[in-house]
C-alpha cells in the first residue's frame, strides 16, 4: 500500500491512492519534513465515532489520524518561529503567464537548492520559490537588475520580489505553457452545494466544507512571506524588528481569502541585554521620549505607512488610521492578493491567536463547527464585511466555542481550565490583563466526548435559538452563563480584557434575526431523515439546505412562530406527563402516586 500525507494544523492526512485500501491492523508508517518518522497499527473499534479518541475518520478519499495518536504536537511559538524562517529563505517572482516550469526551476538552481515552490494569480502569474539556505537570495540579488523605465522613475528598493522576463519572448514562445495556479479563494456556494449534496452524511458535509475553505499550506507560507517583505521595510528604522501575522491566518481558523492582520513585533528591541557585574558602569541608549505607548505606537505606524506607501513594492491603497482604538495602517499588497493590517503594540491579539489556535488543535470537530457556522452565517448575511451592527466572524467562533464547553461531557477546557495548567513560562501579564493559559496542546487531557458533528451542529442551533440573551452573557473563560453586566442585546465577554464585550456593536434587530434563523435551521435538521441519502433525493439536504436563500425567506414569510425543536420536546413531554398522571388518579380512586422507575 502506498499513502501520501499533507500535515495539516494537528492532522495527519494520509490521502489514499486510487483503488488502494488501508486495512484495519495493518501496520503503516508515514514519512515527512524533516527525516521524522511517525508509525502505528490501526485496529478495529478506531474508526471515526466523532471524538477525540486516537481513530481514523474517513472522508472524500482520505483517512485522517486524530490528535490524540500525534503526540509530537508544536507549540504556537514554535509553529511562528519555523514560518517565519522558511519565509526567510523565500522569494517572489513575477512571471509571464506562460513559461517553461522546467527551464525556470533550472535558472534559479543555479543560486542553490530549492526546496518547494508553486505557482499562483494575482494581478498576474506569480511563483513562490523557497531556498534551503538565505545565500541563495543572495545570490539572485547579485545578478538582478534594476528595472528601466523611459518615462518614469524607479524607487531603489531593493527587495525579495522580483519579475522574471524572457530575453527573446517570440523565439522562446514555442516552449512555454500555462502553469499549474493553487487557488487562493473559496469556491462559489452554489459550487460548495452541490458538492455538500455528494457527501455521505451531515457530520462529512462539515468536514468537506472545512476543506474547501480552510487556508491551504502554500496560502499559509504565502502569508509570512507577505509579513516578511513588509518587514523588510520596517527593517530600515528598526532592524531587529519582526513582522508576524496574527488573527485568522495563524489561529487554525483562517479562511481562503481572509485579510492578514500584520504584527510589528519591536520586542527585542526593547529587550534589556544581561547587564555583567564586571565594571562601574552600564550603558543605555538615548531615544526619544513620548508621553504614552499609544503615541510612541501611532509615531511608528505614521513613519512606516509612509514607508511602505513609497517604497513597497505592489502595496496600494495606503490608510493610516492612527485614531483607532488599535491604530493600524491599512494596505492592499497586490503581489499576494492580500487585504493587510499592520498593527504594533497589539500583544493581547497575538495571545488571542494562540488561545484559538490551541482550542482548534484539540479536536477535528471544533473546526470543521466553526467554518460551517461562520460559512451558514455569511450565506445569510448575519456576517458582513462592511462593519456595521452585524454579529462579526470572532464572535461567532466564541460562541462555538462556548456551546462546546457546555457538552456533556465538554470536548473543550474553559479558559480558566486552562489556567490551572499553564507552567510558569506560560504567564503572560500583557497591560495588566491576565493572558495566561498553557501553551503545550499535548498537557490537555482529550475530551471523553463522542458525540458526532450532525448532533453538535443540531444542537447549537437549537441552544442558540432558545438563548436567554436577554440576560445571559457568554463567557468562554469561565464556561457559563453569567448575568449581562451592561444592557447591550448581546453580551459576549473578551476572554483576556474581561471588561470588554466583543459583540457591542450588535443590535436587537440583527440578533433577533440570528436567532430566527438558528431555530429555523434546527427544525429543518431535526426534520432530517436519520441515515438521508443524497443519492435518493436531488434536493440539497444537510448542512447544503441550510445554506439556501429560502431559509432566510422562510424566517421572513408570514412571520411564522414556529416553536423551536426544544420547545416542542417540552410540550411534547408535558403533555405526556398530563396523561400519565390523569392515568394515575383513575387507576388509584383519585389518589396521586409517584414511581421510582427508571425509564
Amino acid at each position: 500500500m502506498h499513502v501520501g500525507y499533507c500535515l495539516q494544523a494537528w492532522d495527519l492526512r494520509l490521502r489514499l491512492r486510487p483503488g488502494a485500501a488501508l486495512q484495519p491492523g495493518a501496520p503503516w508508517s508515514a514519512s515527512f519534513s524533516r527525516n521524522a518518522c511517525f508509525q502505528a497499527r490501526l485496529t478495529p473499534g478506531l474508526w471515526h465515532s466523532g471524538g477525540n479518541a486516537p481513530c481514523m475518520k474517513g472522508r472524500s478519499g482520505s483517512l485522517i489520524l486524530d490528535s490524540k495518536v500525534s503526540s509530537w504536537k508544536k507549540t504556537f511559538p514554535e509553529v511562528q518561529a519555523e514560518r517565519l524562517e522558511q519565509a526567510q529563505r523565500t522569494v517572489l517572482i513575477n512571471c509571464p503567464a506562460k513559461i517553461s516550469e522546467k527551464k525556470f526551476l533550472k535558472y534559479l538552481s543555479h543560486h542553490g537548492k530549492i526546496n518547494s515552490h508553486y505557482f499562483y494569480e494575482s494581478y498576474g502569474t506569480y511563483a513562490v520559490v523557497e531556498f534551503s539556505e538565505k545565500d541563495s537570495i543572495a545570490s539572485l540579488q547579485d545578478i538582478t537588475r534594476t528595472p528601466g523605465i523611459e518615462e518614469e522613475c524607479a524607487v531603489p528598493f531593493k527587495s525579495r520580489l522580483f519579475t522574471l522576463t524572457l530575453k527573446n519572448s517570440s523565439i522562446q514562445a514555442a516552449d512555454q505553457a500555462p502553469v499549474h495556479c493553487h487557488k487562493q479563494s473559496t469556491i462559489l456556494v452554489n459550487d460548495l452545494v452541490q458538492k455538500l449534496c455528494s457527501a455521505d452524511s451531515v457530520s462529512n458535509q462539515l468536514y468537506t466544507l472545512m476543506d474547501e475553505y480552510q487556508l491551504t499550506e502554500e496560502n499559509t507560507k504565502l502569508r509570512f512571506l507577505a509579513c516578511s517583505l513588509i518587514q523588510e521595510i520596517a527593517c530600515a528604522y528598526f532592524p531587529e524588528c519582526t513582522v508576524k501575522p496574527f488573527g485568522s491566518s495563524v489561529n487554525t481558523f483562517g479562511k481562503l481569502g481572509c485579510d492578514l492582520d500584520m504584527f510589528l513585533d519591536l520586542d527585542e528591541i526593547e529587550r534589556s541585554p544581561t547587564r555583567t557585574k564586571t565594571g562601574p558602569f552600564y550603558m543605555e541608549y538615548q531615544m526619544k521620549r513620548v508621553p504614552s505607548q499609544r503615541i510612541a505606537s501611532q509615531r511608528i505606524l505614521s513613519v512606516i505607512g509612509d514607508c511602505i506607501d513609497n517604497f513597497g513594492p505592489g502595496c496600494v491603497g495606503v490608510q493610516k488610521i492612527l485614531n483607532a482604538r488599535c491604530p493600524l495602517v491599512r494596505f492592499s499588497h497586490q503581489p499576494t492578493g492580500f487585504q493587510c493590517d499592520l498593527t504594533t503594540n497589539n500583544r493581547v491579539a497575538m495571545r488571542s491567536s494562540e488561545l484559538l489556535y490551541i482550542y482548534g488543535s484539540l479536536d477535528s470537530r471544533v473546526r470543521a463547527l466553526v467554518f460551517s457556522v461562520r460559512c451558514w452565517a455569511r450565506a445569510h448575511g448575519i456576517t458582513s464585511t462592511i462593519p456595521g451592527p452585524w454579529i462579526t466572524n470572532f464572535s461567532l467562533t466564541m460562541m462555538a466555542l462556548f456551546f462546546l464547553q457546555k457538552r456533556t461531557p465538554p470536548i473543550i477546557p474553559t479558559l480558566d481550565q486552562l489556567k490551572d495548567l499553564a507552567d510558569a513560562e506560560d504567564k503572560h501579564i500583557v497591560e495588566g490583563h491576565d493572558c495566561t493559559f498553557a501553551s503545550n496542546v499535548n498537557k490537555i487531557k482529550p475530551t471523553e466526548n463522542t458525540e458526532t458533528l450532525d448532533v453538535l451542529l443540531s444542537d447549537f442551533f437549537e441552544y442558540f435559538g432558545n438563548f436567554a440573551f436577554n440576560k445571559n452573557s457568554i463567557n468562554i473563560r469561565k464556561g457559563k452563563e453569567q448575568n449581562k453586566p451592561e444592557p447591550s442585546p448581546l453580551y459576549i465577554q473578551n476572554p483576556f480584557e474581561q471588561a470588554l464585550n466583543i459583540s457591542k456593536n450588535v443590535n436587537q434587530s440583527q440578533l433577533d434575526r440570528f436567532v430566527a434563523l438558528a431555530r429555523e435551521c434546527a427544525w429543518i435538521l431535526q426534520q432530517e431523515d436519520k441515515g438521508h441519502s443524497s443519492l435518493s433525493n436531488s434536493q440539497p439536504w444537510g448542512l447544503a439546505a441550510l445554506l439556501l436563500p429560502s431559509v432566510a425567506s422562510n424566517c421572513v414569510k408570514g412571520k411564522k412562530k414556529r416553536k423551536g425543536p426544544a420547545s416542542e420536546r417540552i410540550k411534547s413531554l408535558l403533555d405526556s406527563l398530563k396523561i400519565n398522571n390523569a392515568n394515575s388518579l383513575v387507576n388509584n380512586g383519585g389518589k396521586r402516586t409517584f414511581s421510582n422507575q427508571t425509564r
